[in-house]
Formats: C-alpha cells, sequence, structure tokens
C-alpha cells in the first residue's frame, strides 16, 4: 500500500509526555523511530500534574496504567472558599463509578511522569536524543528532510513522516508556515510548589475573594502547588517572588508555606494551529493547541493525539491500511481542540474577569458546583468531561453505523471488572467486539482481514452500557469503535474493510531488498 522506504525512523520532535507516548506506541507496533529534543535533559519540574482517566485507559493498552496509578496520587475532595469561609465541599475519588477502570483524577508531576516514560522507551530500546534541534525539513511524495544539529555536529536525514511534538513555540509548525490562531489572556498568574505548615493534603482547594482566585492542589506527598491570579497591583513588579504574595496567598488559603521549591510568573494563552497536517508532517500536544489550566485538559490532549496519531502512523507503514487514513488524523483532533480550547478559555475568562461580571462569576461559581455536585447525574457528566471519556470522534470519516446507544467514533464503552471487555485493546490492533453470539459469515470476513474477534456472552447489564444484544463493532486500535452493526451482516464489515483496504499487512515494517 505504500511504495516509500519504511525502514527509516519516524522523526520526532520534542521529547515531551506526548511526543514520549507517540513514541512508545510506535515502538510497541515495531515502527522504528528517532525522537529528539533540544532541552540537555528531562523536566525537572512538575509543571502539569492532572493525569485523567482517558490517558489511563491508553497507558492500560501500553500495559503500565496500574503502575502509574501506584505512582501517582488520587486527588481526594474538591473544597471551595470564599472570603476564607468553607461554601462547598465534594468528594473527587471514585466520581467516575463503573465508567471507566480508573474513576478519579490522578496526580503525577510531570517530572516524575517523563522520567517513567523515558524508563518505559528505553526498556524497547529507544533513547532521547538531548540537545538535539531541528533547523528546518522539506519534503516531497516520498519523504521528509529534516536537519539537525545536536552534540556531534550538524546532519540531514530523511524520513517517512515528522511529528511536531515540540511545544508552543514548535519549530515544525513554524517551518511549515502553519498559523497558530489565538491569543493571551490579559492578566499576570502565578504557579507555586511548595511545603505547608501542618502536612499534606490530597484534596483540591479553591479560594475567592475580590481581589482574584486562588487554588491550591496536591503535587505528591509532602508538596502542594498553589497557582492564581496575581494581585493588579503587583502585576508591575519585575522582580516578583513569591515573598510578595505570600500576604495575601496564605490568608486567602487559609496556610502557611514554610518552604518555596518553584516559583513562576505566567500568561495564559489560547491558540490552536490552523492545521495540525501538512503533507507527511504532524502537529501534536502544544504544538497544535495551548489553553487555559482549566481543568487539566492540556497534557491529556496532547497524549491524546499522540495515540489517536500513532496507530495510522503504525497501520500504514505496515501496509495494513490505506494512506489516505492519515487524512482524518486533523479532523478528528483540530475539532476536539477548537472545543477545548473555546469552553475551557470561557471558562477561566469569567473567572478571572477584573470586571464586575467576573466577580458575580467567581462569587456564584461555589454554590453552583456545591448544588450540582449533589446529583448522581451530574457528577457523573462532570467526570466525563473533565476526564475525557466523552470524546467521540462521529462526524470522522471513519466512523459509521449505530448498534444500540454505540455510534461509530464513540469510544468503546466499558462494560466492568467481570467482563472487561478492555482486556484485548493491549493488543494495540483492529479488532472485532460481539456482545452475544457470532455470525460465522461476519467472523469469516474479519479473519480474512487478520482481525480477532471477541466474543462475550449477552448480559442484561450490557444494555445499560449502551450494547445491543448480538450487536457488533470493529474496534480501532485506540479504543475508539469504527463501524457499528446492529445487524452482523458480513456484506456491511466487507464493504468498510475495502473502503480503507484494511487488511493483514506486515508483522513489521519492510525491509530492503
Amino acid at each position: 500500500m505504500t511504495t516509500m522506504n519504511d525502514t527509516l525512523p519516524v522523526l520526532i520532535a520534542g521529547a515531551g509526555p506526548t511526543g514520549l507516548v507517540l513514541a512508545l506506541c510506535l515502538a510497541r507496533r515495531k515502527i522504528p523511530v528517532r525522537i529528539i529534543d533540544s532541552k540537555a535533559g528531562p523536566s525537572r519540574e512538575s509543571r502539569a500534574m492532572a493525569v485523567q482517566a482517558r490517558t489511563l485507559e491508553f497507558y492500560r493498552q501500553l500495559g503500565f496504567a496500574d503502575d502509574v496509578a501506584e505512582r501517582g496520587l488520587k486527588v481526594g475532595s474538591a473544597q471551595f472558599r470564599r472570603y476564607g469561609k468553607q461554601v462547598a465541599h465534594f468528594h473527587l475519588g471514585e466520581m467516575g463509578g463503573d465508567i471507566s477502570p480508573y474513576p478519579f483524577m490522578l496526580s503525577f508531576p510531570q517530572d516524575e511522569h517523563e522520567a517513567y516514560l523515558i524508563e518505559r522507551l528505553a526498556a524497547v530500546g529507544v533513547e532521547i536524543e538531548w540537545a538535539t534541534e531541528l533547523l528546518g525539513l522539506s519534503q516531497d511524495e516520498g519523504s521528509v528532510t529534516a536537519s539537525l544539529r545536536g552534540p556531534h555536529g550538524q546532519e540531514t536525514i530523511e524520513a517517512p513522516y515528522v511529528c511536531g511534538c515540540d511545544g508552543g513555540h514548535s519549530t515544525v509548525r513554524r517551518s511549515l508556515d502553519v498559523g497558530f490562531s489565538g491569543g493571551t489572556t490579559r492578566g499576570l498568574f502565578y504557579v507555586a510548589d511548595v511545603e505547608l505548615e501542618g502536612g499534606f493534603t490530597p484534596d483540591v482547594q479553591a479560594n475567592i475573594d475580590d481581589r482574584g482566585i486562588a487554588m491550591n492542589f496536591p503535587v505528591r506527598p509532602g508538596q502542594q502547588r498553589l497557582i492564581g491570579m496575581v494581585p493588579t497591583d503587583l502585576v508591575e513588579r519585575s522582580d516578583l517572588g513569591f515573598a510578595d504574595l505570600r500576604p495575601w496567598v496564605e490568608p486567602l488559603l487559609g496556610v502557611r508555606v514554610v518552604e518555596v521549591h518553584w516559583f513562576s510568573t505566567y500568561h495564559v494563552s489560547h491558540r490552536v494551529a490552523d492545521h495540525f497536517r501538512v503533507g507527511r508532517c504532524f502537529l501534536s500536544g502544544d504544538a497544535g493547541h495551548v489553553h487555559s489550566p482549566v481543568g487539566g485538559q492540556g497534557m491529556n490532549t496532547g497524549i491524546g493525539d499522540a495515540v489517536n496519531l500513532a496507530w495510522r502512523i503504525a497501520d500504514v507503514l505496515l501496509g495494513r491500511i490505506s494512506a489516505e487514513v492519515l487524512d482524518t488524523y486533523e479532523p478528528e483532533r483540530i475539532a476536539f481542540a477548537r472545543a477545548l480550547v473555546s469552553t475551557t478559555d470561557q471558562v477561566f475568562q469569567r473567572l478571572v474577569s477584573r470586571s464586575r461580571l467576573g466577580a458575580v462569576v467567581r462569587y456564584l461559581a461555589p454554590s453552583v458546583i456545591n448544588f450540582l455536585a449533589r446529583f448522581e447525574v451530574s457528577r457523573r457528566m462532570l467526570f466525563r468531561t473533565v476526564s475525557q471519556v466523552r470524546v467521540e470522534y462521529r462526524k470522522s470519516a471513519l466512523s459509521e453505523g449505530i448498534s444500540g446507544e454505540v455510534a461509530g467514533g464513540d469510544r468503546l464503552p466499558w462494560t466492568g471488572e467481570n467482563v472487561d471487555n478492555y482486556a484485548p485493546l493491549t493488543s494495540l490492533d483492529w479488532q472485532l467486539h460481539v456482545m452475544g453470539s457470532v455470525d460465522p459469515t461476519l467472523a469469516r470476513v474479519a479473519e480474512a482481514a487478520k482481525i480477532p474477534v471477541h466474543a462475550w456472552p449477552w448480559q442484561p447489564s450490557h444494555a445499560a452500557r449502551g450494547f445491543a444484544e448480538d450487536g457488533a463493532l470493529l474496534v480501532r486500535p485506540d479504543g475508539y469503535v469504527a463501524l457499528a452493526l446492529a445487524q452482523q451482516d458480513p456484506r456491511v464489515l466487507q464493504t468498510y474493510l475495502a473502503r480503507w483496504k484494511l487488511g493483514a499487512g506486515r508483522a513489521s515494517p519492510r525491509q530492503p531488498g
């Protein structure tokens, strides 16, 4: 299906969580990769901390979700204070109930997170090329030519594909001359990783007064993250430090800081690249979208990009599917990125606005959240949204059909621990799932394409998860439904497979000769 020399490694620029997960997904499918980063070494700051349920589901496919969950810290409760008085409190621990195998929010700071992913890459023989920058690139129909400069000098390489995971100031994006539409929120914000008098709390605390909002998050045992708005009378300080904020932050949060490990100030940007794909080059993570920290979505969205892109590149290089599948990456992920930036930016703008409306929103927000948290339906909706299990691709060209309540493009619903239909997803390959009896003709069509069939006896509980008895779901390597069949019509499956040239492929990328 491909005429290019696919023995060349895929080049990944950027060794943050997005690039690392992309490299891991490709390496698991035996696709050679080179991953470079202009930094001298891994991150040493905690930076992004929240690991959402959907990310852990992806990590389960890679074989290490439980390990990450054990290394991280489950967030406990959410507490909201207004002018120093608690006005709302609810438990976050198992908020997702039976929606996901990981019904909680995990704090796993980025320095530890990246170190862990780097270890996993090393275990499959991939080493990061640190202090190596991408100088520029060009491409034709067959490959990408990239110029690199590293510790041993400059070199020019060829790659079948280049993936830009190199952050908000992406060299890949600039080399492709792709616009980065959006803007920057007015106001200055601070972040500080600290130790508190009286010990550590796994709870999230939000605190509001006339001067703005401040929040306290758990980072790791013994360390908290304080973030918030810098008061207007301090914004112009060129040498601003935590000592300047202490008289305001400590009373507002009801804490006393005994040690500061890291302090920084920043402006919040909200931008989405005009394209996520140009020819053989792709953008993922912050290279394609940056937004406010509301809901802990940024890093998880980048990891979602990586998983979405990796299986497409792998299947094309393995001759498993038509190269046209690469055209579906941008529409799927750019639509989600735009919606996310729009919603998180609107929420963030209202929370931090210095206007009278902003003050009203901040005053009312804790009471509204406290009210909604009383109801299971709103708690589940909140979990689905924040955890990203709600992300779907129903409008994708890859998505067809509906079976029960499950449509093509939906995340495969989880049946629960007693049945656990997620166990086969560790293959990172296409598969057919049936809740009930399998039609032999349908099974033969799938087997001819080397697509394994997994079937589970029908149970009434499956209907509550959205499944239809004897319905069939063709599941993509990333755990999303591609084709949903209410009736097991082998001709529909055969037509879908032919449309995308989805077949057996090769066990590994084609070798020379």
